[in-house]
């Protein structure tokens, strides 16, 4: 069998598990439909212990109800429970999640309400698909339509997502000019040490942070990344400045938030220009 018949046979079974995946979404029948959505209330916060590992997440009691029952469920996140838990305070609504009728096999999620289609997988398989005849076409014809068919969607796509973008680094830069200061202190420090395929071992520190808000809530936290070198000592006090609706949106230093929007939109804006002009060039070179 040549290239061409295990470019049809990729094609032929990521497409067909991309029309599945679709269908079972349209019959409401995927995982994430059949999924249970509630909210959980934090009822107890338990202060990380120094020189544990930042994978565990702060320790909390959630409490929520099952709208199937009317019963009150009453946990704890220890344990593989979700997303880890960087951010907490008495009275902080968080997501929970579980299969219909099974309220204490749970997941929490930093995310009040979201929900999904399953959708996740079948579009990756159509983008294996995509990959596969743009692969082919660049065998069959020549390297500049692999130039055409990977440059011209991505930069639609980019173009389509810039505005959004622009939107989102207006809003952000907003929020930090919204932020309120409060007194904070670093009262652990997490320990995680990694080892690469070649034996050699790093160490990452994760501050962690409570303080007060103005609204009286108690928070305790993970410091944001980068921040860890600086910060990193027990005991020591520190400026936080959080955003008075949210108090998980946080940071140490401003400024260096502020520039890292400004990056994060100036990266957007140079990979529109790249693909755009991997499309273009492809195009002249047919």
């Amino acid at each position: 069998m040549g290239w061409h018949g295990y470019l049809t046979l990729w094609c032929a079974v990521f497409g067909a598990m991309a029309l599945i995946g679709y269908g079972r979404s349209l019959a409401g029948t995927t995982r994430a439909q059949r999924t249970v959505h509630v909210p959980g209330r934090i009822e107890q916060v338990r202060q990380p212990r120094h020189g544990s590992s930042r994978r565990e997440g702060i320790s909390v009691v959630v409490s929520y109800r099952d709208p199937g029952t009317g019963e009150e469920v009453t946990v704890t996140n220890d344990g593989e429970r979700g997303e880890t838990i960087t951010v907490a305070w008495w009275g902080r609504e968080i997501g929970v999640s579980y299969p219909r009728g099974r309220p204490h096999a749970f997941r929490l999620s930093s995310t009040v309400g979201r929900r999904g289609r399953g959708l996740g997988w079948p579009t990756f398989a159509v983008f294996l698909v995509y990959a596969g005849l743009v692969t082919g076409a660049a065998i069959e014809w020549g390297w500049p339509w692999a130039l055409i068919g990977s440059g011209g969607p991505w930069s639609v796509a980019i173009a389509c997502h810039l505005p959004g973008s622009v939107r989102q680094t207006r809003r952000r830069r907003a929020r930090l000019a919204s932020m309120a200061p409060a007194q904070g202190r670093i009262v652990a420090v997490l320990r995680d040490v990694s080892t690469d395929e070649d034996g050699h071992t790093s160490t990452t520190l994760t501050p962690v942070v409570a303080f007060t808000t103005r609204e009286g809530a108690a928070v305790t936290a993970y410091c944001p990344p980068g921040t860890a070198n600086p910060v990193g000592v027990p005991g020591r006090e520190l400026v936080v400045h959080y955003v008075p609706e949210d108090p998980s949106v946080f940071t140490l230093d401003p400024a260096r938030d502020d520039r890292f929007q400004q990056v994060d939109l100036a990266l957007t804006v140079a990979a529109l220009v790249v693909t755009a002009a991997a499309a273009v060039v492809g195009a002249a070179l047919v």
